[in-house]
């Protein structure tokens, strides 16, 4: 990747206000652009259920990696990082100042620090899903690559078959991809992270879903799910997206499928929290009810970033 100028970075966990916060630094900041790190708000018609900035915001202030593919398609992280690094490029040559928006804890590391993600092989990894004892492929994956397999659970059949999937595809060891997450480099980008207490965080997530059912949420799922193409296998994950899929198809309640989504949701957002904290690098900025409590300490961090440039 080539050299990018100092960006800001501003994490946090979903329904911690980020991207309003965001929005109000560019508002403040003419000029400024917004950069999506969203691994769902890629995709076209997943606007309500994802909380896509709205067309008059879009108007408003520039935004990037927003609607860009359909949901039918999958979008491997080393295409978003593709992406984005085309975007960061356009800004440094305008001589604009970007706000990296970020929620997928993956996305915004494979950027910042300049990941190499292994590609994938669907054929290879659908072969390794057919044997049903993960401590079978664990074993499998300590004969290609003992690394990987010390740095990871016997159990944990995700991690197992991913790095077996990539030691069997690419033809070369799954750590053999870069220092791997548990690094922490020296990194171009300004990080900061918005955070609330936990207790408001999850009230925010079941008011939210509340205004998204309100605007449209179900019939939007339903308009997804009569697409020729459908939903992705990525798609269908999103969160929301399943639990009314499940509804729509007549496995559950309205009331149940909502419910379902919220609790899924503040999950992850405490995986999501537990992600980010790992990082040094970032510096957090608590607020008690209202991110926007905040918003001067990350102008500051903002101008800081303008100064460098």
């Amino acid at each position: 990747m080539a050299t990018t100028n100092g960006h800001l970075v501003l994490v946090g966990t979903t329904a911690s206000g980020k991207s309003a916060l965001a929005m109000e630094m560019a508002r403040m900041r003419p000029g400024v652009e917004l950069v999506s790190m969203d691994s769902m708000q890629i995709y076209r018609g997943m606007d309500i259920g994802t909380a896509t900035p709205t067309p008059q915001e879009q108007a408003e202030v520039r935004h990037h990696l927003l609607d860009i593919v359909d949901p039918g398609e999958e979008f491997a992280v080393s295409e978003f990082k593709a992406r984005c690094t085309a975007v960061l490029a356009d800004l440094d040559e305008r001589g604009v100042l970007g706000v990296l928006v970020g929620g997928t804890g993956l996305h915004v590391r494979a950027v910042v620090d300049d990941l190499e993600i292994p590609g994938r092989f669907e054929e290879v990894r659908d072969d390794l899903e057919s044997e049903p004892d993960t401590s079978v492929l664990h074993e499998r994956l300590r004969g290609l690559d003992a690394v990987a397999a010390d740095r990871m659970e016997p159990t944990n059949r995700r991690r197992v078959i991913r790095a077996l999937e990539v030691c069997i595809g690419a033809g070369r060891p799954f750590s053999s991809f870069g220092p791997g997450l548990d690094s922490y480099p020296e990194s171009p980008f300004t990080q900061v992270g918005v955070r609330l207490p936990r207790p408001v965080v999850d009230r925010r997530l079941a008011e939210r879903y509340e205004q998204q059912v309100a605007a449209g949420f179900v019939d939007e799922v339903r308009t997804l799910a009569s697409l020729p193409g459908g939903l992705s296998r990525t798609a269908r994950q999103a969160l929301g997206y399943r639990q009314l899929l499940e509804h729509l198809e007549g496995r559950c309640g309205l009331e149940e499928a909502i419910n379902a989504a919220v609790v899924a949701t503040r999950r992850f957002a405490r995986r999501q929290e537990r992600w980010f904290r790992r990082d040094p690098r970032i510096t957090w900025m608590d607020a008690e009810e209202d991110p926007m409590e905040v918003l001067n300490q990350v102008l500051a961090a903002l101008d800081g970033c303008s100064d460098e440039r």
